[in-house]
């Protein structure tokens, strides 16, 4: 049950990126008063939203390399999660850890 939660959460936010994405390719680059359209965040929040990813990686690989991601199988400590068979368990726990 949890995966497919898990699977439909992602589709959603997926769908909803897109649609964003569509709405903002739409607008164009100048308005109707001749001035620029700017983004979400504009420049300032695209640094943020930057720096903000880098971090989230950054302790993302080393949640992995250091081995904090409990294990879903059995007896296997120090061991890459197979994503094909465990996806949901493991961005589960991902999203823990952030």
């Amino acid at each position: 049950m949890r995966t497919a939660i898990y699977y439909s959460l992602m589709l959603l936010l997926g769908f909803a990126w897109y649609k964003f994405g569509q709405n903002l390719l739409r607008k164009g680059r100048w308005d109707e008063n001749g001035e620029r359209t700017e983004g979400l965040v504009g420049p300032v929040g695209l640094l943020v939203t930057t720096v903000l990813t880098c971090y989230f990686l950054f302790e993302f690989l080393r949640a992995l390399v250091r081995g904090e991601v409990p294990c879903v199988g059995k007896a296997c400590r120090m061991q890459v999660y197979t994503l094909a068979a465990n996806a949901g368990d493991y961005w589960a726990n991902m999203f823990f850890l952030a």
